[in-house]
């Protein structure tokens, strides 16, 4: 995966990363996010273990310090290494972690959306509020509206390049956060998707972070 960052004056910066992820069963799912480069991120890595109704659990390793740092629930919504992505937008997205409000359907693009509204349950959570567009044909996610703690409206993500994996995996090839209110963007590009590759819980060691190549 890549990560561009564009800041209100144009300027960009670019960063490689790989992810692996593990689905639990009757939990959220497992992820942990290493940078490649360049150097001055080199070995950084991100643990999550998203949960279902509980608070997730987040461990940020540094190279520069040498140390594993847990993220707090409510640091959440801090931004995740300059970029226009929080700490809670890269945990899996559970059905749980919301309260839901049907609001219409509407074209998206060439696809039929439905548009709900959705409503964090964890108290911590940056947002009062989001918007999604799912289309009907796969209930993907097309975009989402963030809201912030004022409800005035932050950021969008927006998904596109789908593609379907083993006739039964969708997963976009690029997420595109746009902020409002600082102009700021940043694009996370996914490329050799893999699936059942054999990962085990051992894979997602908070002990082992700082060893992660």
């Amino acid at each position: 995966m890549t990560m561009l960052l564009r800041n209100a004056h144009g300027e960009e910066s670019l960063r490689y990363m790989r992810t692996r992820a593990l689905e639990v069963e009757n939990d959220g799912d497992k992820t942990l996010m290493v940078f490649d480069r360049p150097r001055d991120v080199k070995g950084t890595a991100l643990l999550t273990f998203s949960h279902k109704t509980e608070l997730d659990d987040q461990w940020l390793y540094l190279p520069a310090l040498k140390r594993v740092k847990r993220i707090a629930s409510k640091n959440k919504s801090g931004p995740f290494m300059g970029s226009e992505f929080a700490f809670e937008d890269l945990a899996s997205q559970e059905v749980e972690k919301y309260t839901y409000k049907y609001l219409r359907d509407e074209a998206c693009g060439d696809l039929q959306c439905f548009v709900i509204e959705r409503y964090p349950v964890d108290p911590n959570s940056g947002y009062t509020r989001q918007m999604v567009w799912l289309d009907k044909q796969e209930y993907r996610p097309q975009k989402i509206d963030y809201y912030d703690r004022k409800n005035s409206l932050l950021k969008t993500l927006e998904f596109s390049k789908y593609s379907q994996y083993l006739d039964r995996y969708w997963r976009a090839a690029d997420m595109f956060m746009s902020n409002h209110q600082t102009a700021k963007t940043t694009l996370l590009s996914w490329s050799n998707y893999q699936f059942r590759v054999g990962l085990k819980d051992s894979d997602f060691n908070r002990n082992s972070l700082k060893r992660i190549r």
